[in-house]
């Protein structure tokens, strides 16, 4: 029992006295912490970026409607990263294809067709119009059901009403403030877009500040679209969201043999269309992150290789500058191993603080870019305990020399010291 206090009284004693040392030497320790926070900094802010990120993408993709798949023309190209989902082009589904799909598809599902009117529409009301940004969707009354949308105000459209070639649109919150920043109604007021004059028949409900723009949008009937804004390149998506809890896996292979039939594949074709999941973009964009994570990572250990360099130099002066103090706690009964824990104490202690600091401050750098995303508040646990032990291994190596180094001066050429 006395042994096991007389040793915390050591380490009672070594830590006032390495708190006393980090005070009489502040600039030097200050700049020290400095650069080991700047290191820890750099990592933990984009790796808290990065998982804000990574939430805010798991979110959208959500919203869009997480259990569904669409089925789209393989004559577009599109390639994210290193992946490329097709190597040549196909012809592209036509509106009649994609009726006749969604009439004998009858496995539970919600069936949605849907195309780009256009990517880069201008919708004006009154005196106010809007940046040439919008995107313009022709859709069928299912549209909002898989795609992840609700109506805040107003109403969907009926099948009556897409068959009849009806001017209605449904417009997204950006369009509502850039139209009417009065606070006007917009339901039932006439605006244009894209040159024609349609009737607001509901409104959406914010989808907020993202990666994925949501509310920059506006649903046109899709038989009023295609009258209107008809094009020879024109291709249809077709959106199968089940209504009940099934195996996804089953019901795309389901949905891909039905169409090849309708396009009249041969069973030795290869399918000339694309079966996509809601999740695959968001997969491939957070199989990409996994770089930028690995920069960061080396960001980090570089910077603080640096600071490991600078903390054991800063240790080593301190033991030339206490040489004299050494000695005259060797001389009054110090032991060897206690004058060696002391210094190993302080460069801990550095190397912890300046931990502290880049850690509440990445944490609060990338919670900044969270807050941009409207994501929630993001606290990676695993790499603050990662950052802690790093600069526990840091302090320990950089601290170790001049440790030993301390403990090993001969107390009778330490007095002499000076």
């Amino acid at each position: 029992m006395n042994r096991t206090k007389l040793k915390i009284g050591i380490f009672k004693e070594n830590l006032k006295i390495s708190f006393r040392a980090i005070r009489s030497n502040r600039v030097r320790a200050i700049l020290t912490i400095c650069i080991i926070a700047i290191g820890i900094m750099a990592l933990i802010g984009i790796l808290t970026a990065i998982d804000a990120i990574k939430s805010s993408l798991t979110n959208q993709f959500t919203m869009m409607g997480a259990n569904s798949f669409t089925i789209t023309s393989r004559a577009l190209n599109i390639q994210v990263g290193n992946s490329r989902s097709r190597t040549k082009n196909f012809s592209r589904i036509s509106y009649k294809e994609a009726e006749v799909f969604k009439d004998r598809f009858k496995e539970g599902a919600s069936v949605a067709i849907s195309f780009f009117a256009s990517r880069g529409a201008t919708v004006k009301y009154g005196s106010e119009k809007t940046d040439p940004t919008v995107r313009l969707s022709g859709v069928d009354e299912n549209n909002l059901a898989v795609s992840g949308y609700e109506i805040e105000s107003g109403r969907d459209f009926t099948v009556d009403e897409i068959q009849d070639i009806r001017h209605l649109v449904i417009i997204g919150a950006d369009i509502v403030k850039n139209l009417f920043p009065s606070g006007i109604d917009p339901l039932g007021k006439e605006i244009t877009v894209a040159g024609l004059k349609l009737k607001v028949a509901g409104v959406l409900k914010s989808k907020g500040t993202s990666i994925v723009s949501g509310d920059n949008v506006c649903f046109i009937p899709i038989t009023t679209a295609r009258q209107y804004f008809s094009s020879p390149n024109m291709t249809f998506s077709i959106t199968i969201m089940p209504l009940n809890a099934v195996n996804l896996d089953m019901m795309t292979g389901e949905a891909e043999a039905m169409f090849r039939i309708i396009r009249g594949l041969n069973p030795r074709d290869e399918s000339d269309f694309n079966i996509n999941k809601s999740d695959s973009i968001v997969k491939m964009l957070l199989e990409n992150l996994k770089y930028v994570t690995l920069a960061a990572t080396i960001i980090g250990l570089v910077t603080l290789f640096g600071a490991a360099v600078g903390l054991m130099n800063i240790m080593l002066v301190s033991v030339t500058e206490r040489t004299r103090e050494i000695g005259i706690r060797k001389a009054i009964g110090a032991k060897t191993q206690t004058i060696k824990y002391q210094f190993l104490f302080e460069s801990i202690m550095i190397g912890q603080l300046g931990g502290f600091f880049g850690i509440f401050l990445g944490v609060l750098i990338g919670n900044a870019v969270s807050s941009m995303l409207r994501s929630s508040f993001v606290i990676p646990w695993l790499w603050v305990m990662t950052g802690v032990v790093v600069c526990f291994i840091v302090g320990v190596v950089s601290g170790y020399a001049p440790a030993v180094k301390a403990a090993n001066i001969d107390p009778i050429e330490a007095l002499r010291y000076e």
